[in-house]
């Protein structure tokens, strides 16, 4: 194994050991870094996001720096709130005492960061991890090297460089880091690497918050009003194309639809998709392209299938020097096929239709649970059952994706999209031991030397569980025991 690694662990330990973290001027120290260090290298950032992946500067701001900016500040103004002892009723049986929930930072964590957004999917974590007092290794993916690179530099100038260090490398770093034995990993990528990570995470019992993903369905229900509609769709464009192209594990990834609807829903995409970037291969604006030429072959593969290529109702065309898809709508391709058993993470939106909105339930339920559902109703009904019968990471109705911003909304997988949750409080909580505290006094303490007393008060105890103002008779029990031995002396 690499030195470096261990002696970045050794580091890190010690600084935690030496209790600095956990202070609350500590926190907030970091947590304002990370706001000048958005406001001193915001052109730097945009520049690396654009050579990254193509990304222009409004989306970057709007999915990168905004995202990063208002986790901060929100987390800058709860902190101290968060740090504080929670207190916790305790049973009138154990009277006198007090009970209080305690979170503890956990010790040194590592976060790897996913490729599609580099910057945000860095820091956000990270205010988490630091919020609550531990020490942070952050690596950055390999597949966006400007970012990462620019991560490096600014980080050690902004926070404190004893507690919060990157490490830049390949696959070869990340399987060294898995080696050592951390206190909590924080992993956002793919189901396969969350499984790695899964694995070597168990021969160290180390907790792990696995943020994956998977194939996000849209349902969209016959909606009356032409207003409510093109709104609908208009959402539903900027759900599938708007976040780096389609490479955002909580896009867009399939749209479910009644068969009469169709026609419509496909050419109000169509036009919706010339406003919004044109219709030009070679001039399509406001688009991130394809990360690397190894998943722009992935994607590009799912559209050489003859059955999903016949499919194709609008777009198709590449452009593979330029690593760029065509925004691209395919009607019902077949349910086999790979472009509808893997997550598309691309531009490509499959349309399936059904006899009935309500088939979508069953539809979702065949399929691994999703990191998202996205539902277009203004029926209560068809709410209530999409809610209580389908299980997700997250639900949203009437709009895509905004979920991801709320922080008083935790986000997360659950099943195969994912594993734990954060955002807000739900990341402070990720990265702390909630610790039980209780407080008893020593002044009473019931006793006998009588064995049929004694069966007695465990008759009182057992009802005491059961109704706990009982508990009060057996305080006065205590006290009365107490009067006597003091008589008695």
């Amino acid at each position: 194994m690499n030195g470096i690694e261990e002696d970045v662990l050794g580091e890190l330990t010690t600084t935690f050991r030496s209790g600095r973290t956990r202070s609350a001027a500590w926190r907030k120290a970091q947590l304002q870094a990370i706001l000048k260090l958005l406001d001193e290298n915001e052109e730097e950032i945009f520049e690396a996001l654009k050579q990254d992946l193509g990304k222009h500067s409004v989306e970057s701001y709007r999915d990168e720096v905004g995202v990063v900016r208002k986790s901060a500040t929100n987390a800058l103004r709860c902190v101290e709130k968060w740090m504080a002892p929670q207190k916790a009723p305790i049973p009138l049986v154990l009277f006198p005492a007090r009970g209080a929930v305690v979170s503890e930072p956990l010790g040194v964590v590592l976060i790897f960061v996913s490729w599609n957004f580099p910057i945000s999917l860095t820091l956000d974590p990270a205010i988490g991890a630091i919020s609550a007092g531990n020490t942070i290794v952050l690596k950055p993916s390999e597949l966006a090297p400007k970012c990462s690179s620019v991560l490096a530099n600014t980080i050690p100038r902004y926070l404190d460089p004893e507690a919060i260090k990157v490490v830049e490398g390949g696959q070869d770093v990340s399987e060294q880091l898995l080696q050592l034995k951390w206190d909590k990993i924080f992993f956002t990528g793919s189901p396969r690497v969350g499984r790695l990570i899964m694995s070597a995470a168990a021969k160290h019992l180390t907790p792990v918050t696995l943020e994956l993903g998977g194939k996000c369905p849209t349902i969209l229900d016959t909606l009356s009003s032409s207003y409510d509609l093109q709104v609908a769709v208009k959402r539903i464009a900027g759900g599938k194309w708007g976040p780096c192209n389609g490479q955002a594990c909580i896009g867009i990834d399939y749209v479910l639809v009644e068969t009469q609807f169709a026609p419509v829903l496909i050419e109000l995409l169509e036009k919706i998709i010339k406003t919004f970037y044109g219709e030009n291969l070679k001039t399509l604006g406001n688009l991130a392209r394809i990360v690397n030429k190894h998943h722009f072959d992935r994607v590009h593969n799912l559209l050489k299938d003859p059955k999903v290529a016949a499919s194709v109702v609008y777009g198709g065309s590449v452009d593979e020097e330029n690593m760029v898809i065509e925004p691209t709508i395919l009607l019902n391709p077949p349910l086999d096929a790979d472009i509808m058993t893997e997550e598309i993470f691309g531009p490509l939106l499959p349309i399936i239709t059904l006899n009935n909105i309500e088939e979508s339930i069953q539809f979702i339920n065949s399929r691994p649970k999703p990191l998202a559902i996205y539902a277009f109703t203004k029926n209560d009904s068809l709410k209530e059952k999409i809610l209580q019968e389908t299980s997700s990471g997250s639900l949203t109705f009437n709009d895509a994706m905004i979920q991801f911003i709320c922080d008083t909304l935790p986000f997360g997988g659950v099943g195969q999209s994912g594993y734990g949750r954060y955002h807000g409080k739900f990341s402070f909580d990720t990265f702390s031991h909630e610790k039980a505290v209780l407080h008893r006094s020593l002044l009473i303490e019931l006793e006998s030397r009588y064995p049929p007393w004694n069966n007695f008060k465990m008759e009182f105890v057992r009802l005491a569980y059961d109704y706990d103002y009982l508990g009060l008779i057996l305080l006065l029990l205590g006290l009365r025991g107490i009067f006597r031995t003091n008589r008695r002396q």
